[in-house]
């Protein structure tokens, strides 16, 4: 009787009429249950341990190759993230039109690529807005043309990345606008990463790009000899994302929660102010969810 009050002592029990035998099946028990929650958390994630991530490092200033080492606002912020969930982010760099097949095949557990948020790819994927920005349009500084909005770009050849959520909205000025005013259509000119893009522009075979405003202008103030950035405020304002598989609300809201703490700490503030970027407003996120009518 004595060791069944000492050993109920020690396991913090006030009775002293448990038995030591059940006081371990009730430690087994417990174990068996933690085993298993730490078990559900390690199948979260494609790589127990491992937060992997998609990213296109052919897009700065959101993701580039610096020596050889993923950097810009989106690897920097995939780390935070990771750390706020106690796991190590892995980077796969991967072409942008290939991010969202890879996430949803499983390849990697999140997007963080400048994804846009629109309706049409929320229905596919899970979101977890971070940031804001929009399109630009670039020329050479020899070009006559200064394109303002993309109405300006009826009759020109447009280089642009593929699978960007705009080529669609051109896609419209040009069967709608364009046609309307009697001219000739945009003609877009898609491709793999946006460095390719921009060499269509710079070598002649494209009038003018389409970019995302913070990648234009990085590009402008890096070749400020050969390109400018004509258009003025943000095209297309919208919102960007962390792209998570559906099947995965515990991540996506892990993730969620990750942002919040990141927000509270300054850490997130501190990220943006890095790269001079914005955070998206409640009512922006809205808005870029909302179907276009």
């Amino acid at each position: 009787m004595v060791l069944t009050v000492q050993a109920a002592k020690f396991f913090g029990h006030g009775s002293g009429t448990q038995t030591v035998a059940k006081m371990f099946a009730g430690l087994a028990l417990s174990m068996a249950a933690v085993a298993g929650m730490q078990s559900a958390q390690a199948q979260t994630t494609v790589k127990e341990g491992v937060l992997t991530v998609g990213t296109d490092l052919t897009y700065p200033p959101y993701a580039y190759f610096d020596n050889k080492v993923p950097a810009g606002f989106d690897p920097d912020f995939s780390h935070l993230m990771a750390k706020k969930l106690g796991l190590k982010a892995d980077i796969l760099d991967t072409r942008f039109a290939d991010l969202v097949l890879g996430l949803r095949a499983n390849r990697f557990d999140m997007v963080a690529s400048a994804l846009y948020v629109t309706p049409e790819r929320a229905k596919q994927i899970d979101y977890v807005p971070y940031l804001k920005t929009g399109s630009s349009l670039i020329v050479l500084n020899s070009s006559k043309a200064s394109p303002a909005v993309p109405a300006d770009l009826c009759g020109m050849k447009v280089s642009t990345i593929k699978a960007a959520s705009w080529t669609p909205k051109l896609t419209a000025v040009s069967d709608t606008t364009c046609k309307e005013a009697g001219k000739q259509p945009i003609r877009i000119m898609e491709f793999p990463t946006s460095p390719e893009a921009l060499l269509a522009l710079k070598s002649g075979a494209a009038d003018a790009m389409m970019e995302d405003a913070a990648v234009s202008h990085q590009m402008a103030t890096e070749m400020k000899d050969d390109i400018k950035v004509t258009s003025n405020g943000l095209i297309y304002p919208i919102v960007i994302g962390l792209g998570v598989n559906k099947n995965k609300p515990e991540l996506r809201d892990a993730l969620s929660k990750a942002l919040a703490d990141a927000r509270d700490s300054g850490e997130y503030q501190a990220l943006l102010d890095k790269y001079g970027l914005d955070a998206p407003t409640a009512q922006e996120i809205k808005d870029s969810l909302a179907p276009k009518q």
